[in-house]
């Protein structure tokens, strides 16, 4: 048969062929993006590479099988598809040899809206839900990959399968957590991945059993969130601490794969070894200092400074910063270290019986005042308090304010000196003698004084003297003439002349009277006398009842 004869025979055969046949074809060329194949047409069909699984298999003169799409393209070539071909041949295969619930391996083809096209003979559609336990962000990772799947469902009508790689591996996890729970006992350490963290603590994936990590048993120290320690997807050795087997629970510990640091504290830290630590926490009452992970002690504040006045620990330290510090103290049971910072230097209250013995001269700065008296600065944070009682010999001080003022300089002799309780007893009126102790050197009964009205009251008027000495005169001793109001015969500061009528250097008194000023002996004798029948009558008030109400 000529080969003109023969040519004709196959175009008359390659007319009788239908689009969506399959027809065989011979490879007369592989190029390195497509296949030329020949199926007896009068021109060969091109099929793209990526359509066979490795085209290197491939060789010139291979007979395979083909998808006929068109007899014709606007060139006037068949267009094939080998892809189309094995497709159809395996629909047929794949549903009468696998139905819903079939386990099928397949290749991850591509990524198309809402998922993946897998391969499994035919083209499957598996959903990007169904991809994991947790739905991918990235599908591009699953392209090329070879997995097991699971026929969800099957529509014969419209070709099209859909298969899930999550039920298989969720059924494997049930599995696997099943065996987990048998197998797993309190004190097993086992490999886990994080799954999720929260606030209180992070959930383990012990390969196919969720663990529960609390917070409180990451660290052996101080956290305050985990994601401090952990992040999602991180491998983590832990410790079974509790299984519930009829809840399916499992507690995980994660400071219990190492040793607890308390356990050996006291050789670690014994009390007053010196220690360096970072500061992690200020409170109102201190500063918590980590000295090793896990180990935290606390400097109060009174054991920051000797002599500082601290009322917040801010003042002295900030957080991240690292400091020394001595061990005060140590309560194992309840993990807790007393720290002090002023144990690193000498303490000035150890030298203040030293340097301020008493009955010495000291001289400092009014830094306060109180109701009861005037803290006076000695040295920088050494203060001496001098109390109102000691302020005057002969005055009743009410308060401080009356004799000094904040910032003034003074002088005053040591008293007393507590150095346990850091505490020093200043006074100012031993600076000079008691001049009660020898008044009649300076007062006698009879004699004439002159004076400064310094106070009224309704019974009397109190007079400066010499010595700093204060002196009443009665409101009888005011005037031959009665006197009804004394603001109207008397004024403070008004000079005035008296005699001394009466002197009670037991109660520390003296009775002034301006109108016994000019009497003669006699007459003074007389006056005398009057003064203490006054005084002896239940009906009027003493002497002292007087000084009293007016020193009020």
């Amino acid at each position: 048969m000529s080969s003109l004869m023969e040519e004709l025979l196959a175009q008359s055969e390659f007319a009788k062929l239908e689009p969506g046949e399959i027809v065989k074809g011979t490879i007369t060329e592989i190029r390195q993006n497509e296949v030329i194949v020949d199926i007896g047409g009068k021109s060969e069909g091109r099929i793209p590479a990526h359509e066979f699984l490795d085209v290197g298999e491939l060789s010139i003169g291979e007979e395979i099988e083909v998808y006929l799409d068109r007899l014709e393209d606007k060139e006037g070539n068949p267009v094939l598809s080998f892809d189309k071909a094995e497709q159809k041949k395996n629909w047929e295969k794949i549903t009468t040899r696998c139905e819903e619930g079939s386990i099928v391996a397949g290749r991850v083809k591509g990524k198309v809206k809402g998922g993946l096209i897998v391969s499994i003979g035919v083209d499957a559609f598996m959903p990007a839900s169904q991809i994991d336990i947790q739905p991918p962000k990235n599908l591009e990772q699953y392209i090329g990959q070879t997995y097991d799947f699971k026929i969800v469902k099957i529509n014969t009508e419209r070709k099209n399968i859909v298969v899930s790689r999550r039920e298989l591996i969720e059924e494997q996890r049930m599995e696997k957590r099943r065996t987990l729970l048998d197998e797993v006992k309190p004190g097993d350490i086992r490999r886990g991945a994080v799954k999720n963290i929260t606030d209180y603590g992070a959930f383990v994936d012990l390969d196919g059993l969720d663990g529960l990590l609390h917070i409180t048993d990451m660290s052996w120290g101080r956290i305050s969130h985990p994601s401090e320690m952990l992040k999602v997807g991180e491998e983590i050795s832990v410790m079974i601490i509790e299984v519930d087997r009829d809840r399916e629970r499992v507690s995980l510990g994660l400071k219990q794969t190492v040793e607890n640091p308390w356990d050996n504290i006291e050789r670690k830290f014994p009390v007053g070894a010196k220690i360096a630590g970072r500061v992690v926490n200020l409170v109102p009452y201190g500063a918590f200092i980590e000295i090793e992970q896990g180990v935290e002690g606390l400097v109060h504040v009174t054991e920051m400074s000797w002599t500082k006045r601290i009322s917040k620990p801010g003042e002295v330290l900030r957080i991240g910063e690292t400091v020394e510090a001595v061990v005060l103290g140590i309560q194992k049971d309840d993990q807790k270290i007393s720290l002090g910072l002023r144990q690193l230097d000498v303490n000035p209250w150890d030298m203040a019986r030293h340097n301020y013995p008493a009955g010495a001269r000291v001289r400092g700065k009014v830094r306060n005042l109180t109701t009861y008296g005037a803290f006076v600065e000695l040295e920088e944070g050494i203060d001496g308090m001098v109390h109102v009682s000691d302020m005057s010999w002969t005055r009743k001080v009410n308060h401080p304010s009356e004799v000094l003022k904040k910032g003034d300089e003074i002088d005053a002799i040591v008293l007393d000196v507590d150095a346990d309780q850091q505490r020093i007893s200043l006074g100012m009126k031993q600076l000079g003698e008691d001049p009660w102790e020898n008044i009649e050197r300076y007062f006698r009964i009879g004699d004439v004084v002159k004076g400064k009205v310094s106070k009224l009251t309704s019974y009397g008027a109190f007079v400066e003297l010499e010595h700093d000495i204060d002196g009443l005169v009665h409101v009888s001793q005011i005037s031959e003439e009665h006197v009804e109001k004394i603001k109207d015969v008397l004024e403070p500061e008004q000079e005035v002349t008296a005699r001394v009528i009466k002197i009670d250097a037991a109660d520390r008194r003296i009775g002034l009277s301006i109108k016994a000023a000019d009497y003669d002996s006699s007459q003074l004798s007389d006056e005398i006398a009057a003064f203490d029948k006054v005084k002896t009558d239940a009906d009027m008030t003493s002497l002292g009842d007087i000084l009293d109400e007016a020193t009020k």
